[in-house]
């Protein structure tokens, strides 16, 4: 797997190559927006670790051309704070968000993560498992252990439900969900998310008030690990 690391710190970047090609990832890098779009075509990464705060051009910038002619996963690494900066560039493409300083960890752990969906079902599989939970999306059939108990969704559920299947691992903002299941006028009415996750939740965690697979990214959104 080809890692593209697009950040201006030397320290960091040499941090991470050390530690990235310890693991067995081949990596390439780039000190500036610029420098970080020509590797991005011209190295074909499987992932993207991109500083927001990069000279000539900024972080945001990148993610948009980027996502003008690829879907490869991009991990933003950034000191920015700032809610909605962070939803900017969630908006704008990118696939996670992990604010510095982080637990190299945790930013392993989030590459893992992403590895598994470059390597893992086609975009086009219509069946999933979810813990226990067997999903067919075509037949709209949910089947809960081994004798196969059937679980009813609503229609609105099951948009939910679809999208949440389709991006495993990926943070996804509430305006994303909201235009998606309930159209562009309604991306500012979060009750409407904050109802149907907890009915997802209700009817497909074990454990509903402690979520396993429908998690929630405070002041950003929510994530589905399978």
């Amino acid at each position: 797997m080809r890692i593209l690391i697009a950040d201006d710190d030397a320290q960091l970047q040499r941090a991470l190559r050390i530690t990235l090609a310890a693991r067995g990832y081949d990596v390439v890098a780039a000190h500036d927006g610029a420098e970080a779009i020509d590797l991005a075509a011209s190295a074909h990464p499987d992932l993207i670790l991109l500083d927001l705060g990069m000279p000539n051009v900024d972080g945001t910038d990148v993610i948009r051309a980027v996502r003008g002619w690829s879907k490869v996963p991009i991990l933003v690494l950034s000191g920015r704070t700032d809610s909605a900066e962070k939803v900017e560039a969630l908006d704008a493409g990118a696939d996670d968000y992990v604010t510095k300083p982080f637990a190299m960890d945790e930013l392993l752990a989030r590459i893992r993560a992403r590895s598994r969906v470059v390597t893992g079902d086609e975009p086009d599989a219509a069946e999933f498992r979810v813990g226990e939970l067997s999903v067919d999306l075509a037949a709209k059939t949910v089947r809960r252990g081994a004798d196969g108990a059937s679980v009813r969704l609503t229609p609105t559920e099951w948009r939910l439900l679809e999208l949440f299947l389709r991006n495993p691992g990926k943070l996804l903002t509430r305006q994303m969900l909201l235009s998606d299941v309930w159209g562009p006028y309604h991306a500012n009415d979060a009750g409407y998310l904050r109802l149907y996750v907890a009915q997802l939740r209700r009817k497909l965690e074990p454990v509903p008030s402690e979520p396993r697979h429908f998690l929630n990214e405070p002041g950003l959104g929510y994530r589905f690990e399978p």
